[in-house]
């Protein structure tokens, strides 16, 4: 009796991922498409709108700490929710870091997306899970939520999913989740690509033959974005500390710093560096970068997320590790399309201090041709992380 009640819970759960991975992919889709929209009249009006940063960051700020309640936590309170520090998600959580991350990205910061996508999956799982008395169910349905969240912005659901199980603790997979993410996460991915959400993609072609020679390079390469990954962690975490203990008042040190990033971002080529960083991308694909590019992305993407704007980190260091990829194909005398494709997927790996979805993204993404590649250099890029991540609440594995 005891085996069919099991079974009858885990085809439960599946039903209930498929429902999560449907709201997921509608909200994903929502929010994505406007963001294309906000990025388009940022980019057309640039001079209009940048140097307003400061008193769009105020309105962020104030609307969250006015209205948000434990909502103004944001990232952090899905991973409390996680390790079972809080029992609550509050559901306005989603439409404040929404709004918050369309008018960072509407006046110039820079910043990501994928931390409203997993907070938005996150929310919804979390709150399903709260409702039914099944075993363990609010952490796989959180888990659930957050593969859904992920895969249907990115629409890269294997890597999504294995983001969410790796992501919460340090050498763990959450494996009890695994098989309700993964439906979530197709599911969601599938909804939000046929209401319109394209897909980013890039297929490598494997032209180049191994040698030692190349082994060696990809060593460096690989140490050299785990650093990167582990410098970017650093800083944020050094510039976050360093800003609320010299301006204690958020709202004024927002103010401040926001200011001074839009009259930067016009400065350093009409905002460049404003937004994901997907034009940084693409151009990298290209070969068609600045040698600092990678550089000044870093440093206006630390500020802004450590000023307190929303939206998260994963795209720029995507745009990060592209752009600093092709710098290294230069020196070493490799193509720069792959060692782009290296560093999106291994600086990523090494912030967020995850391993199997940084693979598994660079093979969803530019195909299965160079996976060796991918594996050895994220292998490398995430051993030399030193443990440190983006996410502050990211639970280290003991050792016994």
């Amino acid at each position: 009796m005891n085996y069919w009640k099991k079974v009858k819970d885990k085809l439960f759960l599946l039903l209930i991922a498929t429902l999560i991975g449907i709201a997921a992919g509608c909200i994903d889709t929502l929010f994505g498409s406007i963001l294309i929209l906000i990025t388009d009249i940022r980019s057309t009006y640039a001079y209009l709108l940048i140097p307003f940063l400061g008193i769009a960051g105020v309105i962020i700020v104030w609307g969250c700490q006015s209205f948000g309640g434990k909502s103004n936590k944001g990232m952090s309170l899905i991973f409390e929710a996680g390790h079972g520090i809080s029992d609550e998600i509050p559901f306005r959580l989603i439409p404040f870091v929404i709004t918050g991350t369309w008018l960072t990205h509407l006046f110039g910061g820079s910043a990501g997306r994928e931390g409203v996508a997993v907070q938005i999956g996150g929310t919804i799982g979390h709150a399903f899970g709260k409702r039914f008395h099944i075993a363990n169910s609010e952490k796989i349905l959180l888990i659930t939520g957050m593969a859904a969240g992920f895969a249907g912005l990115f629409r890269t659901p294997i890597a999504a999913t294995f983001f969410a199980l790796e992501v919460l603790t340090i050498g763990v997979l959450e494996y009890t989740a695994l098989l309700p993410a993964l439906i979530a996460a197709f599911t969601a991915s599938y909804i939000s690509g046929l209401l319109g959400l394209e897909k980013f993609s890039f297929i490598l072609t494997n032209d180049i033959t191994f040698s030692w020679t190349l082994l060696s390079k990809l060593l460096i390469i690989g140490i050299l974005f785990g650093i990167t990954g582990r410098l970017f962690s650093m800083c944020l975490h050094k510039a976050k500390s360093w800003f609320a203990h010299k301006i204690r008042n958020p709202l004024l040190r927002i103010f401040i710093i926001g200011t001074s990033i839009g009259l930067l971002s016009l400065f350093c080529f009409e905002g460049r560096y404003s937004g994901l960083g997907t034009n940084l991308i693409s151009m990298s694909l290209n070969g068609t970068v600045y040698s600092w590019d990678f550089i000044l992305k870093f440093l206006f993407t630390v500020l802004t997320i450590s000023a307190g704007f929303q939206g998260g980190e994963v795209t720029p260091l995507f745009s990060i590790g592209a752009s600093f990829g092709v710098v290294l194909a230069s020196l070493l005398g490799l193509p720069s399309a792959l060692v782009a494709a290296l560093g999106y997927a291994a600086v990523f790996g090494s912030a967020t201090n995850t391993l199997i979805a940084p693979i598994i993204i660079g093979a969803e993404i530019f195909g299965l041709g160079c996976l060796p590649y991918f594996i050895a250099v994220c292998i490398l890029a995430y051993a030399c992380n030193g443990n440190l991540s983006i996410y502050p609440l990211q639970k280290k594995k003991s050792i016994e």
